[in-house]
């Protein structure tokens, strides 16, 4: 038993393959399956098994003992960067689950500026829902991770970023366009494109509050696609102000009942956390309290 079986099988299990495992860590594929194969003959259990039809699938054990080792190897990263901080040096890694709003708008900025005092330090990005960004990290497949509407009875230590309107979009020359700010109620009267992304929750809940029924002429699931549709007159939307304001395709209102969604980034714990990762979580937190001040 090492810790590089216990990197080698997470790499495996994060990449859903044996070949691209061997590729990122360099490696050749039987070298991977070796030590694979070396950790459940140590531990007398089987880790995973290989499915032709539905490719590699955690055993119950599996899934246990991932969580445990994504634990031992994030207080390694913590360990080596330490000492590399200590040592006027800079390594490591900061992994951050994010959605496509968050991707485009919010991390470049904090990215950039942390880069500019820690260029050593490297990023891998993780993007996916709400949900799978909130199983990330409380599973230690990201240290950091973008939530939207943390709770008070949440688990996780919580760094606030940005308030973010809901805002109606439809394509220019509409007669939306002749109003200020739009009534949920004249939405019920036109067609309308509904997001099945991340943010439907948040539509629903503007129109469950309103007491209305959308004519939902299309569902769709990329935000690119709504956004293309609504240019091409097929409907219009409701949707993240962070995301359509900078659509130039496009117009955007407010609603006159305005819906706001949280967002912040969220780690398991701040003690835990890594050097790199608590400075990027200052980093986020200087940039964003400057503009919403």
């Amino acid at each position: 038993m090492s810790i590089a079986r216990f990197e080698i099988f997470s790499k495996v299990i994060e990449l859903g393959s044996f070949t691209k495992a061997a590729e990122k860590l360099n490696m050749t594929q039987s070298a991977v399956s070796h030590a694979v194969a070396g950790l459940e003959s140590d531990w007398g259990i089987t880790l995973l098994i290989r499915d032709r039809k539905n490719g590699l699938i955690l055993t119950e054990v599996g899934q246990k003992t991932l969580i445990s080792i994504r634990e031992i190897l994030n207080q390694m990263e913590k360990i080596k960067q330490e000492v590399a901080f200590a040592s006027n040096l800079e390594v490591g890694t900061i992994r951050i689950g994010s959605f496509s709003s968050a991707s485009s708008c919010l991390l470049p900025k904090m990215v950039a500026k942390f880069h500019q005092k820690h260029p050593n330090i490297e990023f891998i990005f993780f993007e996916g829902t709400y949900e799978e960004i909130r199983e990330w990290i409380e599973t230690g497949v990201v240290d950091i991770g973008f939530v939207v509407q943390p709770t008070l009875e949440t688990n996780l230590h919580i760094v606030p970023v940005i308030k973010d309107q809901m805002v109606v979009a439809f394509p220019d020359g509409h007669h939306f366009q002749k109003k200020e700010t739009i009534d949920a109620q004249d939405i019920q009267e036109e067609p309308f494109i509904m997001p099945k992304g991340v943010y439907r929750t948040h539509v629903e809940e503007i129109f469950n509050q309103a007491n209305i029924k959308p004519q939902i002429r299309f569902e769709v699931q990329d935000c690119n696609t709504i956004v293309n549709m609504v240019q091409e007159g097929l409907g219009i939307t409701i949707g993240p102000e962070l995301f359509l304001k900078n659509q130039t395709k496009i117009k955007t209102r407010n609603l006159k009942r305005i819906k706001w969604r949280s967002i912040a980034l969220a780690c398991p714990s701040i003690q835990g956390a890594s050097p790199a990762v608590q400075e990027f979580l200052t980093v986020a937190q200087g940039i964003f309290t400057k503009e919403n001040n």
